[in-house]
């Protein structure tokens, strides 16, 4: 290969990467999307205050809600009152209580399904009768079975974050490549080690998906196991104050369910990315358009030196 030949063939990328920076749009930098973030919600909350403020009933009757002042006085005067710390407390003990015993037990469960087939033929059909049941439908029987109602509400709120940790779990397993196994194996590696070293990191992600999907659902069952059969928690005190027309002091409880599960979700994709750093994470900005080669143009091609002579001296070895 001649000299110019590989100037030529080095420029070729410099100049892609170059034409692919100005085609691409500049987003901003996190600051700057922390910035869109908070204006987002300041932007619904005031056409929130706008719509109740003057009362607007076109088909939706804004004039029944309270406004975003009475909402702010009504978290005001919670947050001064030891009640609604006892509810977080109840409420996030509960979540996390049923969430963690869900996630250790959902993922031995499917790994063991995914890769043992008598596991399989005896667990799966069990499992997928009772997959389809909403877990708010057991409340019945968690008042039946257990001697109080926190275990109850503990049980339903473990029900509801299982079956999504449990399924990502299986299809993560059984989508992994064969070859990565296969080559443990032919290193001298047991079960346990290709456990260790393949089955669960390579699961990882599906894991995790699994797990937020879970998380969401544990909030939705905890909340209405509260309203039913509590006597302490924040969908507790939301439904109380539903009974005595206390409407902004429901929206206290919504907004607080609300930021609490956004913490929560936001904590679980934090650990799975900190976990799966290995993963190559992509640069994808929505509507950059992608270069494409201009009419009439080759494409240009490698090739592979043949001799000692066409390889660059600094890469001989």
């Amino acid at each position: 290969m001649s000299r110019d030949a590989r100037q030529t063939d080095r420029a070729t990328p410099r100049k892609a990467r170059q034409a692919a920076a100005r085609l691409t749009p500049r987003y901003p930098r996190r600051a700057g999307r922390f910035a869109l973030r908070l204006g987002s919600l300041a932007g619904a909350l005031g056409i929130w205050q706008l719509l109740t403020g003057l009362d607007v009933d076109l088909w939706l009757r804004f004039s029944q809600f309270p406004t975003v002042a009475d909402v702010a006085r009504a978290f005001a005067d919670r947050l001064s009152g030891p009640d609604y710390w006892t509810d977080l407390t109840d409420s996030l003990t509960r979540i996390l209580t049923g969430f963690l015993l869900a996630a250790v037990l959902g993922v031995a469960t499917g790994v063991l399904v995914a890769r043992s087939r008598l596991a399989e033929d005896l667990l799966g059909p069990l499992l997928e009768v009772v997959r389809p049941i909403p877990a708010i439908a057991l409340v019945p029987v968690a008042i039946l079975l257990f001697p109080s109602n926190e275990q109850g509400i503990v049980f339903i709120t473990f029900t509801a974050a299982f079956f999504p940790v449990l399924v990502s779990t299986r299809h993560a397993v059984r989508a992994l490549t064969p070859v990565w196994e296969e080559a443990v194996r032919t290193m001298g590696a047991g079960r346990l080690r290709v456990l260790g070293s393949v089955v669960l990191p390579g699961a990882l992600p599906g894991v995790f998906g699994g797990l937020s999907v879970g998380l969401g659902v544990s909030w939705i069952c905890v909340i209405s196991a509260e309203m039913i059969s509590g006597q302490y928690g924040v969908g507790y005190r939301t439904w109380q104050d539903y009974t005595i027309v206390n409407y902004p002091g429901v929206f206290v409880g919504m907004v607080t369910i609300g930021v609490l599960g956004w913490i929560t979700s936001t904590a679980v994709e934090v650990l799975g990315r900190r976990l799966t750093r290995w993963l190559p994470r992509t640069s994808y900005v929505p509507g950059a358009r992608v270069p494409r080669q201009a009419r009439g143009t080759a494409v240009p091609v490698r090739t592979v030196p043949r001799t000692e002579r066409d390889v660059p001296h600094d890469q001989l070895v």
